[in-house]
């Protein structure tokens, strides 16, 4: 263990100063040590994880990449850190994220090309295991903080079902989104991760029937850019070449109104979440989150309501498409990662299922002409989600970069 520390603290000394995907910590070294000295064996053993600083965790300070003092973010440690502890796992430190979990971009690069962004709000999670200072790390997805930052890192991110991870202890964006999510090296760590964080995981052999794969034809998939969807295409014939059964269904022929709906309801919960802290620390709050509360002022109750019911009919209908095939298939974000720290990127290729609370996992799937990964979405159904880490797996085999 003394070794695993050292070579961990070593990597991100070496590599942070140009990545920017952890929070600085006056004393790494000490602190993983004590910690490793007395970590249990377990599924995760030895595994050095990265965790958004948007968890609490004791001992260390949460800030959830803003500028407001830590004692008034502070509370008890998170449950899914008790969780990876009990498993063996090492928190090799707090992950940058934008502030808040919401647009405001931290100071993360793309280990790919460092004048690109990551990615976010995970991004720090996402350049971390990018860059190799850790196999696994913890991230959050509202709309597509885990999915689009994996697929511009080009790392696997896997968003599980809303609710299957405790989110007690995580400070919130949009209550009714936000779900806990991990950024791996490959499908197999994050099925370890997962099997850690989710409630009632169960360990299941192979089963004996192919899934059949679902691409949604229609203004969602026409949201990809041109070399994103030419990939997607491309991956999608690989897939059938390989024995899938691949099927094209029309979905979300509305597909703006549920854009729309899904901003009313995250900015209106954002607004509410920060009702204690924005009267009192608002001056310290970047502009991009300033304005994500304003927006949320001024949606009324019964907007809200009324969208609340919308999302509730729209999974419904996403269900009922279901009954045809068994997994989704669609870019995971709508090109390569964009140039700029400026901002994080374009969330709609996730927008939909993250709306549904559907499982999600990016997989890594080639480069773009400027060399900068893409990334493959696959989404199951609610509550499945380890057949959907099952046949990910599979499928990473088949559209993994050459």
């Amino acid at each position: 263990m003394t070794d695993l520390v050292a070579r961990t603290c070593d990597r991100i000394d070496r590599l942070d100063a140009r990545i920017k995907a952890f929070v600085r910590e006056p004393d790494r070294r000490g602190r993983l040590a004590a910690e490793a000295a007395t970590a249990p064996p377990g599924v995760l053993s030895g595994v050095m994880v990265g965790v958004k600083d948007i968890v609490r965790i004791d001992g260390m300070d949460t800030r959830a990449g803003s500028a407001v003092p830590p004692e008034a973010l502070a509370g008890p440690q998170a449950p899914l850190v008790d969780r990876l502890r009990a498993a063996g796992a090492l928190v090799a430190g707090k992950t940058v994220t934008a502030e808040f979990a919401v647009t405001a971009p931290g100071p993360t690069r793309n280990p790919h090309n460092t004048a690109h962004t990551p990615g976010g709000s995970s991004s720090g999670s996402a350049a971390a295991v990018a860059a190799g200072m850790v196999p696994l790390a913890i991230g959050t997805q509202t709309v597509g903080s885990v999915v689009r930052p994996a697929a511009y890192c080009g790392v696997v991110g896997f968003k599980p079902t809303f609710g299957r991870v405790p989110v007690d202890g995580v400070i919130a964006n949009a209550p009714s989104f936000d779900t806990v999510g991990v950024l791996a090296a490959d499908v197999a760590v994050a099925a370890r991760g997962a099997s850690v964080l989710c409630d009632d995981w169960r360990e299941r052999p192979a089963g004996d029937g192919e899934p059949v794969l679902g691409i949604p034809v229609g203004p969602y998939l026409d949201r990809a850019g041109a070399e994103a969807r030419e990939a997607f295409t491309a991956h999608a014939k690989r897939l059938e070449a390989a024995g899938r059964t691949v099927r094209e269904v029309p979905l979300m022929p509305d597909f703006e109104a549920v854009v729309r709906q899904l901003y009313v309801m995250n900015r209106y919960e954002v607004a509410r979440t920060h009702a204690d802290w924005f009267p009192r620390h608002g001056h310290l709050y970047r502009e991009q989150t300033v304005a994500a509360i304003r927006e949320g002022h001024a949606i009324d109750r019964d907007d809200y309501e009324r969208s609340v019911g919308e999302r509730r009919v729209f999974r419904e209908r996403l269900l009922e498409a279901m009954g045809e095939v068994d997994v989704w298939l669609a870019p995971s974000a709508t090109g390569p990662a964009p140039f700029g720290l400026g901002s994080t990127g374009d969330s709609v290729m996730c927008l939909p299922w993250s709306n549904a609370g559907f499982p999600a996992v990016s997989l890594p799937a080639g480069y773009a002409a400027n060399g900068l990964p893409l990334g493959l979405q696959v989404v199951g159904r609610p509550g499945e989600d380890e057949e959907l880490l099952r046949w990910a797996a599979e499928f990473a085999s088949v559209v993994k970069p050459r």
